[in-house]
């Protein structure tokens, strides 16, 4: 076990050593890699493979400028990006994402994250990312638009069904994807429905997609409570975020019996001992794009807080980070833990910090890592792939019976693996171990490529 242990830390050295300036990737590296030890000393070939060494070099990584226009006629400027991580067992596939924070180490993160995400769903994707510093937020539809354009204009060349398939992410929904698939159809001449993913039901995109991730991840949960006998009815349950994972999040969790006390954007969160209104919140984000302050002047009795951070100390039996990465700190994750709370989903891309997960570890919470738990957004894009090769629409119940079925699968997946390799309770490593095993045995048979 030295042997491996020693293997994995050189590893982590290495990347430490080519990409100092990339804490986030860095963090992730160490996290996946660190719990697969046990299976590395059981299969002595990946070592001798240097399959680690590969997992953590991407085999691709575009960069490219992005000229565009504004209303006032100013040009503008910003950084486009795709990382093309691993493509072992399918095309790349994953999110892109458009905000000020993007950049190569977050970007590269969650690529890593995407290949093992990926893996577990049992389909055939590879894992990639992409994105730009461009902010949506604040921007007219032309502006938009136009960015989208000119973004695709570059990417569409490095893309395709059989090669790369994006989809949304943080400031890239339903309307982005509509800009940016409009472009690649008219750059390539072609009706490539499935070079994207998230598109509107009317041009092939897939039902129920809209609301996979957060269903998913209620799914994911109820399975691991079910699990050890406790019922989520009747549940006090805190969602940070208001964005597309939230909403849908807050609505499956209503239908499961459980009472959502919090939802939250960028500048804060509000609390609603009644139980958010998720009416509300729809018509607040997604007709009129506001700011979730706006909740409180339709429900009176509702509490508005400035700052996000201030979520994790609503008292709660559930809590299910929802928004972005490293939103849970040791801070936030000792507040949970003294205020009660059972169980925490991650339904945002790796929302807990190391440091946040380990103490709820420690502390015995039933934890459900983002890689398993939030991959029924990725999953039900992969649906949308299958439905666009076969030129058909499936319904709604169908694709979201798929859905729970894989979730229950990953769940069941992930608690074996841990059982054998781990602690019994920790998803963490048996969600890594599952996908990386998947991962690894493919890139083995492929050869040194």
């Amino acid at each position: 076990m030295a042997d491996m242990k020693q293997y994995v830390e050189d590893v982590l050295n290495l990347v430490k050593q080519r990409d100092p300036d990339q804490p986030e990737f860095q963090n992730t590296v160490k996290e996946v890699l660190t719990t697969v030890v046990p299976v590395l000393e059981k299969n002595p070939q990946y070592k001798e493979a240097k399959i680690l060494e590969r997992m953590v070099e991407a085999e691709r990584i575009i960069t490219f400028r992005v000229p565009w226009q504004d209303d006032k006629g100013e040009v503008q400027i910003n950084r486009g990006y795709r990382v093309q991580m691993n493509s072992a067992i399918g095309p790349y596939k994953g999110g892109l994402r458009f905000h000020p924070s993007v950049n190569l180490s977050i970007l590269k993160f969650l690529a890593f994250e995407q290949v093992y995400k990926n893996a577990l769903t049992g389909l055939p994707i590879g894992g990639g990312k992409g994105g730009s510093d461009f902010d949506p937020k604040g921007k007219s539809d032309n502006e938009v638009m136009k960015f989208c354009q000119s973004f695709m204009t570059e990417l569409y060349r490095h893309i395709g069904p059989n090669v790369d398939v994006p989809a949304g992410d943080i400031g890239v929904g339903g309307r982005e994807i509509g800009y940016l698939f409009g472009q690649y159809k008219r750059l390539r001449d072609s009706y490539d429905a499935g070079v994207l993913t998230g598109k509107g039901v009317d041009y092939w995109g897939s039902l129920a997609r809209t609301e996979a991730t957060g269903y998913g991840l209620l799914y994911f949960v109820k399975n691991m409570l079910d699990d050890k006998g406790i019922d989520m009815k009747g549940k006090t349950v805190v969602v940070s975020g208001s964005g597309n994972v939230a909403t849908y999040a807050i609505e499956k969790a209503q239908t499961f019996g459980a009472k959502v006390v919090t939802c939250s954007d960028s500048n804060g969160y509000v609390y609603d001992p009644e139980g958010i209104d998720l009416d509300v919140v729809k018509e607040i984000k997604q007709v009129r794009r506001g700011r979730i302050k706006e909740y409180v002047e339709k429900r009176p009795n509702a509490e508005y807080h400035e700052g996000c951070k201030g979520v994790w100390t609503v008292k709660c039996d559930i809590a299910l980070p929802c928004a972005t990465q490293s939103e849970i700190d040791l801070e936030s994750a000792k507040a949970l833990v003294a205020n009660g709370v059972q169980a925490v989903g991650e339904g945002a891309n790796m929302p807990s910090t190391l440091e946040a997960i380990a103490y709820f570890q420690e502390n015995k919470i039933l934890f459900a890592p983002a890689k398993a738990a939030n991959a029924g957004g990725v999953a039900t894009s992969a649906l949308e792939m299958a439905q666009n090769s076969e030129r058909l629409q499936w319904t709604f119940e169908e694709v979201d019976g798929r859905l729970q079925g894989i979730m229950k699968n990953i769940y069941q997946s992930a608690k074996k693996n841990a059982e054998k390799y781990a602690d019994p309770d920790d998803l963490v490593a048996g969600a890594n171990i599952t996908a990386f095993v998947k991962v690894a045995d493919v890139m083995m048979a492929h050869g040194i490529v």
